[in-house]
């Protein structure tokens, strides 16, 4: 027998010994023997995780509304006295909902590190106490002429809180759910950021009822942010704290039980008991390189810089897909279109939003992530022109002006492009960007790169929020071509750039980095500890085609 034949036969046998190995701890644990029924728990525990999605969706369902309230107005507009009316400049308007992104932005980069100081738990309490202070400077304005600029102030220190939940949330989530179940618990904070927004826009639609002297047009609303953020420091004493946080303040058995109680399991499981030493390991080799620095974001041979730059891409381009230009100024939109009550077809904007997202849990656990980001890149294209164009050759019979009569067709056209629209947001690029974030870094820097990555998701919220009502004063529904361009980019960007993650521990994310797979070959990559004798890495690396045929 030949020395390759001998040596591919050691292959086999080590193989099948891991695989024997993988079975009979699977055999002896109590793991195989639960159903559907006992994943409620751990679905529960990761539904209060992500409830900070809820408290954000809820904001940027309301803002948008209280432009059109008759009581907002007169509290934080300016009066003309040609009209006798009071109205929002272009500049206050974006000033007032796009500066909570600013806050945001901060309260990821800052209060996100809180995290590894001081535990998920208390990161998730401390910044949920935050967003509380920024509800009740918003909420205790009296009537002034400076009235807008506490609003403003309010609106900063809010969004400072939410950003730490933003940066925390999908961090805690990623390390809480089970690998199989990983994509779809961390979609959860999407899933309830759609929520909000729903019940958000039916608040206004509520509120909107009362009389223009009245306040609670729009600090009911208000209001109820505040009651979101008591739930959510409540729901969160439930919560066992990360297990990876645990195991690196070295409190093991704490860690053991975390996992016990999400995976329903006795702590001297043996599943349980690899999880836990596997855990150990990635936590100790980690400890042998030192403490992470800021340096070592800017690493290449440990591939952090690489991933640093598509997390901090994926989370701008969620941005640059226009989502927002629909959820932040809905109702100013259809009211452009010809649409009496533009709050119901908020509503109906909410619907579609949510069920979409409740689609894209299975869709992102099935198709993985790649697939889905690319598919929605093009739908959303599509969707974007036809919008676009309807808007800009047909809305406006006989050219725009400011009184000029609209298309009914045409603008209801514009509505199902829109509800279309958002369906493909929502299924794919939506959660699917926070996935991508919470499972691609290391432990050691994972707090300071999601802190960065969706720090750049706000910063470009702010822009967009900011200068929407300047761009649409000035080319109106042309705005959509500039997004149809980013689309166009992120299809490329997604296929060359981001690698298949789906069903893989986040320690063999991290080794499928280091072995430096080609991102469009990545759906072929094993794990060392399940790969065959016939497993090819070197054809992982390369690929004969160049350039842009590699997309063919």
């Amino acid at each position: 027998m030949s020395d390759s034949q001998l040596k591919q036969d050691d292959t086999n046998l080590d193989t099948q010994s891991v695989t024997n190995k993988e079975d009979a701890l699977f055999e002896q644990s109590a793991v195989h023997k639960k159903g559907l029924g006992d994943l409620f728990g751990v679905v529960l525990i990761c539904l209060l995780i992500s409830f900070g999605g809820f408290m954000f969706g809820f904001d940027t369902g309301t803002i948008g509304g209280f432009f059109g309230m008759g009581n907002f107005k007169r509290r934080f507009g300016s009066y003309k006295e040609s009209t006798g009316e009071y109205y929002f400049s272009n500049a206050r308007t974006g000033l007032m909902v796009s500066i909570f992104n600013i806050g945001c932005c901060f309260g990821g980069l800052f209060l996100g590190g809180l995290c590894d100081t001081h535990g998920r738990k208390f990161a998730l309490t401390f910044v949920s106490g935050v967003y509380m202070v920024g509800i009740l400077i918003q909420i205790t304005c009296q009537q002034n002429k400076l009235a807008w600029v506490q609003y403003f102030i309010g609106r900063i220190v809010a969004g400072l809180g939410v950003g730490g939940i933003a940066v925390v949330a999908p961090l805690m989530l990623g390390e809480t759910a089970p690998a199989k179940l990983r994509s779809v618990c961390v979609s959860f904070y999407q899933l309830l950021i759609t929520l909000g927004i729903f019940f958000g826009y039916c608040c206004n639609y509520g509120t909107k009822q009362y009389s223009a002297d009245s306040t609670a047009q729009w600090r009911v609303a208000v209001g109820l942010c505040f009651a979101w953020a008591l739930l959510m420091m409540g729901g969160i004493t439930f919560v066992p704290e990360s297990a990876r946080y645990l195991v690196q303040k070295d409190r093991i058995e704490d860690a053991r039980k975390t996992l016990s109680i999400l995976n329903k399991v006795p702590g001297d499981d043996p599943l349980l008991q690899s999880e836990l030493d596997s855990i150990v390991a990635a936590v100790e080799a980690e400890r042998l390189a030192g403490d992470a620095s800021l340096k070592e974001l800017f690493s290449t041979k440990t591939k952090v810089f690489q991933r640093l730059v598509m997390g901090v891409m994926i989370q701008s381009l969620q941005q640059l897909t226009g989502d927002n230009y629909f959820f932040y100024y809905g109702t100013l939109v259809f009211t452009a279109v010809g649409l009496k009550d533009s709050y119901q077809t908020s509503i109906i904007i909410g619907i579609v939003n949510f069920a979409s997202t409740c689609v894209c849990l299975f869709v992102v656990n099935k198709f993985g992530r790649r697939t889905v980001l690319l598919a929605g890149s093009i739908t959303m294209t599509c969707c974007m022109v036809v919008y676009s164009t309807v808007g800009f050759k047909s809305l406006y019979i006989g050219g725009y002006s400011a009184d000029a009569e609209t298309s009914k067709s045409a603008g209801n056209v514009m509505i199902v492009f829109t509800c279309l629209y958002i369906f493909c947001f929502a299924t794919t690029w939506a959660p699917t960007a926070y996935v991508i974030c919470a499972e691609s870094y290391p432990l050691r820097v994972k707090s300071k790169c999601m802190a960065i990555a969706v720090g750049s998701n706000w910063l470009w919220g702010f822009l967009i929020s900011f200068f929407t009502p300047f761009i649409t004063a000035a080319i109106q529904f042309s705005y959509g071509y500039v997004f149809m361009g980013c689309l166009i980019f992120m299809t490329f960007y997604v296929f060359f750039t981001v690698p298949e993650t789906k069903g893989l521990t986040l320690e063999e994310v991290n080794e499928m980095w280091l072995d430096d797979v080609l991102p469009w070959k990545s759906a072929s990559w094993v794990p060392s500890s399940r790969r065959g004798a016939d497993y090819d890495q070197e054809a992982l690396k390369h690929d004969e085609k160049t350039g842009i045929k590699r997309f063919f």
